[in-house]
Parts: structure tokens; C-alpha cells; sequence
């Protein structure tokens, strides 16, 4: 068994050496060196750059991690360098290509203090400039963008551009919220024909800055090529349709299936180890039983939110108890909101979780089976822009619902009062915007269920501590089934001002009524102003008669909140107007969806069609929200 042993071992190891050796340069791509600013080759900055470029490619550089930056001298002779790896190639290959283009570097820019080489592996730049963490977006060094030399066939372009757009902008949302910047993914662009797509930034940025470098690269790509690449010195974007990058790094494997022991000198070796394995296995089965029991007596225990996809029931129910001492037996303190459905608290568990805990009224008169299913059904909603439910507790007469504590409140509630308006300047209201069409997407989209809303308003946007918007209050939410478009309903829910006219009118409700209840949205976002209970403005009696004749009058302008007006990105609150206009159509037919709202919010090149007058339902505005009664269940929301 040894000497077995000690051969595979002595096997791998001279393929792996042998490889090594006989392994590729790295492919290189393009490189650009600034003239204005050269050295001599006796200088100090030329001392002080060699001695950056040995740090770069020195062995205790962190190939592992595929990021490095350095710093070499002090001013006015400073070099300051990187590299940046890319995300799916192990260390060994990391470390050829730095090594590779480090000796490159002083041939391709031989006298020049800065300079940026691109490979297909590994980028390297240096500078006398300070580029950490900082965001370069290319406009006077190293912007490459091509494509290949296949063109999109002309019947597929809008198809192919609609996926290529959406999975890439999806990757760099990902991306810039992780930790190392990175992203690759692949949709389906026919059914034989896959796209693949990767997008990175060098881990030193911000979420903030590595959004906007990835939409400068994604948005600069040659899009009717079937393959084609965008490279900044902050960040890079690529698509094929073929595999180009390592998708078992990408992806986890699945776990590897054990063969079993063969006859032999090691099968008793093999043998023994099965016992030990077993007896583990039982004894963490045994474990997680004897932890489950305990954990369910104990009111004082903190339940574990752990998001699991596979939820059931029984697994997301609390302990009535546990619920009442986190909130201090629903003290009045707690309390941080009130509505015809119920009261909501604020409570804390022993282990420091904070949630709101929604308490619904005692007479409502939903079955304990409906009320259980209905949970299950939004626990698995797991979206950075949704709410997320923790889980409830069904006891008695009490039924709670138990949610994420979001601290800001509700968008309604910083929009429509003066005081607290400039507080959300144009980024933030952008980015509000954006958040909102993407949770509304993946309800619609790309959640397991097809979910319909049926009651999106700024009052049901929440915002957490760094201004995200979430979704919340499912209470009216519909689920339809996997071949199901529209429905139709005799009891019509939601609020005046929001509902789409079919709906209304008729009690048909689609994935389109959303969308008319997120135009909306957009327009209260931008003006400042609430639809249903806007005061008569230059004849128009309603938020969207007012913003259409401004649209028609080509001063749409005319509509954004003056908070905002001299501060804002005047081409994207135009484009929003615009999208907000689309949404609002009063034939649902010509009002976009989502995936295409999301297109429009994120890339420039999308051409909008024009909008026609919006559709109204109603005359004149009610004098109360019909919900504001005691079966409302939509003006309270957890917080």
C-alpha cells in the first residue's frame, strides 16, 4: 500500500513539474504607456519601479488571492503598482502571467512612468500616480474594447443584445457587492447557444466604484459581434459564446462520489475507515436532533435565520414565547407601527438579532393551513430588494409574522415630507429606482414562483441603513402558475392612485399591473410629489396627466422635485421620466417588463419607444384610501 502510495504521489508530481515547464506565455491583448511623463534609466524612479515590479512578481506576493498592490519610494519619485488576476485561474497560472508580464513591462514601456499591459490571464499596471483604490475608467489610458469576427445573424440581434445586457449588468451588480470583485455567468441565448459572460474590478474599490467602472465597460462592448471584450485599467467585461473561462471554479462541484473498497492489501485500510465515518455521521444526526428538541423548549433560545431554500413550515415556525420576550411582551415601547391588520414591533433576541415582529389581528380569517403555505411561499423570496421573512409563529388564536428590522422606515415617509426630502438626493433616488425594478424582477422572473404584488407604493418601499429599497407587505401578492399570464378577480385590493385601469376597472391583474404601479412609483420618486393626492398643477388634476403634458411640451424637466433639480444627472432623470411614462400606457401591451425596465435603467444604448398619453381609471381622486378600513392589510409593514 506504501509503495502505491508513493508511486501516484511521485506520478503526479512529475506531471504536475512537467506542465509547469512546458506551460503557455500568457495571451497577451493590448498595453498602453503615457508619454507626457518618461524617466531615465539612472533615475531613482527607475530604481524605485524595479524594486515595485520584484515585489509584484516575488514569491510572497498573493497569487492565492489573484490581487496585489504595492508601493515603492516617496514623492516626487513614488511608483505605486498592481496586478489583478483573472478571478477563475488558480495561483500557478496568477503567477506566470505576473512573472510574464513583469518582464515585459520595461520592453513594452521602456521609459514611460505609466503604463498598463493586458493579458488574457492577468492585468499589471504602475504609476507615479496614486492608483489605489481609485477608479480609472480609461478615458486618457488603456480603454480596449473589440469584438470577434462572427457577426449577431440580423434576425437575433435584439434577442441577443436583451441577454448579453441583462446577464452582464446582473454580473456587475453581483460583482461590486462581493469581496473580490468578480463575476462570470452564462444564459441561454437559444436553445442550442449559450452565452457566457465575465465581468471583474480590481478588489481595492468600492461597491460604488466598481458598479460604475463595469457599467462604463459594459456599455462601451461591441454588442453585435458573438464575442467581444471591454478593458479599463479599473475593470474589465467579456462574453463569448463558448466557454472561456473555468467553470468549476466558478461553479462548486458536486460532491464526489466514493467508490467502493476494492479487494486487495488496502481494503482492509478502506474497511476501517467506513466505521469511523458512520459513526460520525450518527453521532451529528444525533446532535442536531438533541439541539432541535432543546432549542423549541427553550423561549429564550434565538432562532437561526438562515435563508434556506428548502423551508418548510415547521422548520420556519417560532416559539410563541421566544416572540414575547424579545419584544418585551409587546410592550408599547416596542411598538413601531399600527394599521387595520395589526401592530408591529421591534424585538431583539438573546442573541442580538433584531427584527420587526408583525402581530395580525385576531379576527382576520385566514385558515391555519393557508396562513402556514402562504408563509413558506415568501421565506423563500431571497432577494437583496425584497423583505426578508424570518418566520412566523402560529399559536392559538396568534398569528405573527416575524421580518428583517429595516431601519430607515418607509421611502413615503423621506419623499413626501419636506423636511426630510433632501435627504435623498438624485443618486440615491436613482439607485432606489433600480433596486425597486430589480426586486420586482425577480418576483416576476427570476424567483421560483411567478409572484404578482398587487400593491407596490412608495409606503411599501422600506429602506435600510444605507438607503436600499426593499419590497415588503406580501399580504396582496398573487402566484401564478408556469404557463399563467393575467387573472381575474371579483374583489379588487391594492390603492387608488397605484392600480393599472384593467385592473381597476375590470379586476384583471398581471405581471403588467406591477409595471403600472412602478411607473407610478418612478414618477412620485422623481417629482417628490404623492399621485393620489396631487393638487390640480396647470389644469391636470393627477401626478401623470401633469408629467405628460410636461413630456408633451418637451418640459419634462419641469417635473423633478427642486430638491434635486441643480444636482442631478439631467440625462438619467429624463430617461426615468421617459420609463416612467412607458409603464403608465393605458394598454398593458405597450408597457415594458420588467427585464426590459432594468435594460433601459442600465444601459444607454436601448432606444425607448415613445409614450402615449397614460391611462387613468378614475375622475376624481376618493377622499379615502378605500384600504384605510379595518381589513386593510396593506398600510402596515414591518420596519
Amino acid at each position: 500500500m506504501a509503495c502505491y502510495t508513493l508511486f501516484i504521489f511521485l506520478f503526479l508530481f512529475s506531471f504536475l513539474t512537467s506542465s509547469s515547464v512546458c506551460a503557455q506565455n500568457p495571451t497577451f491583448v493590448a498595453y498602453d504607456c503615457r508619454n507626457e511623463r518618461n524617466f531615465t534609466r539612472n533615475s531613482t524612479y527607475f530604481t524605485n519601479l524595479r524594486a515595485l515590479l520584484s515585489s509584484l512578481s516575488s514569491r510572497n506576493a498573493s497569487y492565492s488571492t489573484g490581487f496585489q498592490n504595492a508601493t515603492a519610494g516617496k514623492d516626487p519619485d513614488r511608483v505605486t503598482g498592481l496586478f489583478l488576476c483573472r478571478g477563475d485561474l488558480s495561483p500557478e497560472v496568477c503567477r506566470s502571467c505576473v512573472r510574464f508580464s513583469v518582464n515585459e513591462s520595461l520592453t513594452l514601456c521602456p521609459n514611460q512612468r505609466e503604463g498598463v499591459l493586458y493579458y488574457d490571464e492577468c492585468m499589471l499596471r504602475f504609476s507615479d500616480r496614486n492608483i489605489l483604490s481609485t477608479v480609472t475608467l480609461g478615458c486618457c489610458l488603456g480603454a480596449v474594447a473589440y469584438g470577434s469576427n462572427q457577426d449577431v445573424p440580423s434576425n437575433q440581434v435584439q434577442r441577443f443584445n436583451e441577454v448579453l445586457l441583462l446577464t452582464l449588468k446582473q454580473a456587475a451588480m453581483d460583482a461590486a457587492e462581493s469581496s473580490r470583485k468578480f463575476d462570470a455567468r452564462k444564459a441561454n441565448f437559444t436553445a442550442s447557444q449559450t452565452l457566457y459572460g465575465l465581468v471583474q474590478c480590481t478588489p481595492d474599490l468600492t461597491t460604488a466604484d466598481c458598479y460604475t467602472c463595469l457599467q462604463k465597460a459594459i456599455n462601451q462592448l461591441v454588442t453585435n459581434k458573438l464575442g467581444g471584450r471591454s478593458i479599463l485599467p479599473s475593470c474589465s467585461s467579456r462574453f463569448e459564446i463558448s466557454p472561456f473561462y473555468n467553470e468549476t471554479t466558478v461553479i462548486a462541484p458536486p460532491p464526489p462520489v466514493l467508490a467502493p473498497p476494492r479487494p486487495g492489501k488496502g481494503a482492509k485500510s478502506d474497511l476501517l475507515v467506513l466505521p469511523i465515518v458512520v459513526s460520525i455521521i450518527v453521532v451529528l444526526l444525533l446532535s442536531i436532533a438533541g439541539y432541535r428538541f432543546f432549542a423549541k423548549k427553550a423561549y429564550d433560545t434565538a432562532p437561526a435565520f438562515d435563508g434556506d431554500e428548502g423551508a418548510t413550515a415547521d422548520s420556519l415556525q417560532l416559539d410563541y414565547r421566544t416572540i414575547q420576550y424579545a419584544t418585551s411582551d409587546f410592550s408599547a415601547r416596542n411598538r413601531i407601527g399600527r394599521g387595520g391588520f395589526g401592530e408591529v414591533y421591534k424585538g431583539t433576541f438573546s442573541n442580538g438579532t433584531v427584527v420587526a415582529v408583525k402581530r395580525l389581528s385576531k379576527t382576520s380569517r385566514q385558515g391555519q393551513e393557508e396562513f402556514k403555505n402562504e408563509v413558506v411561499v415568501v421565506a423563500k423570496l431571497q432577494h437583496r430588494n425584497l423583505v426578508r421573512l424570518l418566520g412566523f409563529c402560529l399559536e392559538g388564536e396568534e398569528r405573527i409574522l416575524v421580518y428583517e428590522f429595516v431601519p430607515n422606515k418607509s421611502l413615503d415617509k423621506f419623499l413626501f415630507d419636506p423636511s426630510k426630502q433632501g435627504e435623498l438626493d438624485w443618486t440615491r433616488r436613482y439607485k432606489i429606482i433600480g433596486g425597486i425594478a430589480r426586486g420586482i424582477l425577480y418576483l416576476h422572473q427570476d424567483s421560483h414562483l411567478t409572484i404578482i404584488h398587487r400593491d407596490l407604493k412608495a409606503s411599501n418601499i422600506l429602506l435600510d441603513a444605507d438607503m436600499n429599497p426593499k419590497i415588503s407587505d406580501f399580504g396582496m401578492a398573487r402566484i401564478f402558475g408556469m404557463d399563467q399570464s393575467a387573472e381575474n378577480t371579483n374583489r379588487i385590493v391594492g390603492t387608488y392612485g397605484y392600480m393599472a385601469p384593467e385592473y381597476a376597472m375590470q379586476g384583471q391583474y398581471s405581471i403588467k399591473s406591477d409595471v403600472y404601479s412602478f411607473g407610478v412609483t418612478v414618477l412620485e420618486i422623481i417629482s417628490g410629489k404623492k399621485n393620489s393626492s396631487f393638487y390640480q398643477i396647470d389644469g391636470a388634476h393627477d401626478l401623470l396627466s401633469y408629467a405628460w403634458r410636461l413630456w408633451r411640451n418637451g418640459t419634462s424637466l419641469d417635473l423633478v422635485d427642486p430638491v434635486i433639480l441643480h444636482n442631478c444627472q439631467r440625462d438619467e432623470v429624463v430617461r426615468c421620466i421617459h420609463i416612467g411614462l412607458l409603464c403608465v400606457q393605458e394598454d398593458l401591451v405597450d408597457r415594458p417588463t420588467l427585464s426590459a425596465i432594468v435594460l433601459m435603467l442600465t444601459s444607454d444604448i436601448v432606444t425607448l419607444p415613445v409614450p402615449k398619453e397614460p391611462g387613468l381609471f378614475f375622475q376624481s381622486r376618493p377622499t379615502k384610501d378605500p384600504l384605510d378600513s379595518k381589513q386593510s392589510i396593506t398600510n402596515l409593514y414591518p420596519r
